[in-house]
This record gives C-alpha cells, structure tokens and sequence, in this order.
C-alpha cells in the first residue's frame, strides 16, 4: 500500500475513526489495533514479506531478555548473535548475490571457474529500516539505556508502526516506546499539523518528485545521446527529485503519527541550504546519519582517538552507509566520494563549523559567500549521485563522461523550462520554511491558510487525475 495511493486514503480515516472511537479505552487496546493496521498495510505487498517481519520481530523481542543479563559476558555473547541474527538474514535478502558474484569474478581472475547458486529472491520492502529497528532496541538494552519490553504487542508496534515501517524515519526506542506505552488522548492541534504535514508531503511527492521523474529517468537511461547541458540538469533534476520524493515521505509519515498521537524524529532540516558537506549530512536523513553515528562511529572510536582514527571512521560511515542503501559498487563510490567531501573539513576542525546555525538566520537573504557556499555543496551532492542514480558504476562513468564530451549545443530549452516550473518554486517556499519547519501554520489570516489548503489539495488530485491513477513508487522503498 502506497500513501499515495487510493487505497491508503480509504485505509487512513478507518483506522483513525476506529482508534479515537472504539479502541481509545486503552492503551493496549489502541496498540493491538494499530499492530494490525500495520500488518494489515505491509502485506498489501506481499504476506510473505510479512512472515519474515513477524518472525524478526519475536527473535528481537527474546533478545532483548537475553542481553539485560547481569553477565555481561553472557549479554555480550547474545549481543553478538542478535547482530549476526539480523545482519545475516538483511545479508542474505539484499546482498548474498552480489557477494556470490563478486567472488565468481575474483576467482576467475586467477584461473578458477566457479558457478555459485543465485537466489531469486526479492527484496523485502522496508528490511533495512525495520532490522536497524530492531539492531537499537537492542544495544539499547545492552548498554543499559532501557530495559527489555515485557510486552510483545508494544514492542511489535515500535518495529512494525505502519507510517514508518517502509521507509522510516528510523526510530528510536528510548523515544517512540514511552509514547507507546502511555495512554493517547486525542489532541486537536497535534491532528492538523498532521494533516498539514499530510498535505505537503503530497504536495511535495506528487506535484514536486513525481513530474520531475520522467524528465530525469529519461535523461539518466540514455545518457549517451544528451548533450552536456541536459545532462546536468538531469543531475540538479535528480537531486530534486529524490528530496522532494523522501523528504515527502517523511512528512507524510511523521503527519500520519500525529494523527494517532505519536510525534515521531524529524528526517530533514532543509538540506539544501547547507553551506559544508557536514552540515549537509546533519540535515539529510537525520535518523539515518544519527544511527550510524551512535551504534558505529562512536562505538568505533569516533574522532576523540586522534586524526588517523578519525579519519578511518568517516571512511568506515560514509562506505557502510553507502552499502546500505544498495547492493552495488556504484554506492559504495557514491559513499566514498561524500567521506571524501567531508575528510578536509574534519582535518581542517572545521566540520562543526555549523553545527548550530541557520543560513541567512537574520536577514531575508544569503550574502554571496553564502550563496556561493550553498551553491558549491549542492554542486557537490548532486556530482556524487549520479552514481547513485545510474544502475552500475560503468553508467556512472558514461554519464560523467558524455558531460564534458557532449558539448555541442546547449541543451532542451523545454526541459529546462519544465524542471523549472518544478524547482524554483521548492527552492522558495524551503527558503520561507527554513527558520521553522511548520511556518505554514503561522499565517494569521484562516482564509488564506485554508485558502491556501484547498488549492494544493485541488492541484495534488487533479495531477493524480491527469495521471490516470498512475502511481510512482517513493525511491527508498528499494532500500
């Protein structure tokens, strides 16, 4: 099931109805429903994908028991087959068939013929977000931040709550469990910023994300015959893309919680406004950036044992993380190429230079170094995607290519007008939002503001309209 399907708006107002209306006695009563209301929502792929969840679930949920042990050499031994337990079976859905044919070619290289079996298994939707769920829960419990749920219907809830089980944001169980546990009482105002947060994030997908998608799916499946000029474009257009597409997201999951009274991390802090790489990844998918940093980077040592430590551990991160969103050496280089992008700012100590600061934060406009700053890291980003993009690192490598081979002519002067349209007006109204992530709520005027609701709402079904129902799937999903 899609949120931007017809479906999930059908699913919404049930299960919301049901959930204020007959199941609001309890706490334990809303949590039954809303574990099966995520059943119900994941298994609208495929009920075999939810087997899978359900079984993860209880093998987490017992190890959690296991590693509060008193013996820590016990807890330890428990942790480590927790890890292995959910390390193996993510391995085994998402990268065993590259691993398998990484090795056939590795052998071929000195002479050795291998033939390995390649599972023809598809990749569960969400695996990697729900088994980092289940991963914190643990090293929480281990490390004595909580203590083991004894309720294997709230725990269910915190792994499998439906607005984030696909694509996240990944929660934390010293934050989402308590609100899990404690009675909900419907709040009026925490239900229309959700539903505001519903709006745009729509807006954002379906009139933002989805009409730049095949302007750039064009450009990046034949690259070869582009000229540099769109081939850029189809860069910038792809970095709008995909924030328009997972930033929606977010927001429509993050408005979804709102609405059944959970207030759950936010993912994205204006990105784009960043004016470093580092301030760049404080702002990109946060919950993300914020997991390895605490359960890797940390635990590896961080920065605090010196430069060549330091150093090591940013390569480590941005490669793991790399690996994680795809099974493939284009995202591995994808990785590499933003350590790299980071590395001069940790050498220089540079690298929380803007750790506390919004651009522009009191005037209306960016100075020019600013500008030129922001500008230069979006430069940057949008380079390193490209490999995030294309399918394998030799389409990257095209890609790059064909930009300072193709140069004839410059460019579709229709394309460029068209991503425009989509753009300029992103850019805009992120610049206005900037100081406040709900600034939408503070116009005075009620009829402007729902003047304001109803024509994106307009704009987002008729574009759905136009579409004849086509629905595109929100990118991370394959992650």
């Amino acid at each position: 099931m899609l949120f931007n399907s017809p479906e999930y708006f059908i699913f919404l107002p049930i299960i919301f109805i049901l959930y204020w209306f007959l199941f609001n006695k309890t706490p334990a009563k809303q949590n039954i429903l809303l574990l099966l209301a995520s059943y119900i929502f994941y298994s609208w792929w495929s009920w075999k994908f939810l087997i899978l969840l359900i079984l993860a679930t209880i093998v987490d949920y017992l190890f959690g028991f296991a590693v509060a042990s008193p013996n820590k050499s016990k807890a330890k031994i428990f942790l480590w087959i927790a890890l292995i337990n959910n390390l193996g079976i993510l391995g085994l859905f998402k990268y065993y068939n590259f691993f398998a044919v990484q090795f056939q070619e590795g052998a071929a290289i000195i002479g050795i013929h291998l033939d390995p079996i390649l599972l023809q298994l598809a990749l569960p939707v969400g695996i990697s977000f729900y088994t980092f769920h289940g991963i914190s829960y643990i090293f929480d419990v281990y490390r004595g931040q909580r203590k083991p749920v004894t309720n294997f219907i709230e725990y269910a809830v915190f792994v499998s709550f439906f607005p984030l089980l696909i694509a996240g944001p990944i929660e934390r169980s010293n934050h989402f469990l308590p609100q899990v546990q404690l009675k909900r009482k419907f709040n009026y105002n925490q239900a229309v910023e959700g539903c505001r947060l519903i709006l745009w994030g729509m807006f954002k997908k379906v009139v933002i994300a989805d009409s730049l998608a095949s302007s750039v799916d064009e450009i990046f499946n034949n690259y070869a015959s582009h000229n540099a000029t769109t081939l850029i474009l189809g860069a910038i257009g792809f970095s709008f893309q995909i924030y328009g597409d997972f930033s929606g997201y977010t927001d429509i999951a993050i408005g979804t919680s709102k609405l059944f009274g959970f207030e759950i991390l936010s993912n994205f802090k204006f990105p784009y406004f960043s004016r470093d790489v580092a301030e760049f990844w404080r702002r990109w998918h946060l919950s993300l950036t914020t997991w390895f940093r605490d359960y890797l980077y940390i635990p590896l040592g961080g920065s605090k044992k010196g430069k060549r430590i330091g150093i090591q551990n940013i390569f480590i991160i941005f490669l793991v993380s790399g690996f994680w969103h795809g099974a493939g050496w284009n995202f591995i280089i994808w990785g590499g190429i933003n350590a790299c992008g980071f590395l001069p700012l940790l050498v220089l100590n540079k690298n929380r230079k803007f750790v506390n600061t919004i651009v522009a934060a009191d005037r209306k406009y960016p100075t020019i170094k600013e500008f030129l700053q922001m500008a230069l890291t979006f430069s940057f980003i949008s380079f390193a995607r490209i490999f995030f993009r294309n399918r394998n690192v030799t389409d990257a490598i095209g890609y790059i290519q064909s930009i300072f081979s193709n140069t004839s002519n410059l460019g579709e002067f229709l394309l460029f007008k068209n991503m425009f349209y989509y753009i300029v007006p992103l850019i805009l109204l992120d610049w206005w939002f900037r100081k406040d992530e709900r600034k939408l709520r503070m116009i005075e005027s009620p009829l402007l503001r729902h003047t304001i609701y109803i024509v994106i709402a307009i704009l987002i079904i008729a574009i759905m309209v136009l579409r004849k129902g086509t629905k595109i799937n929100f990118i991370y999903f394959q992650f």
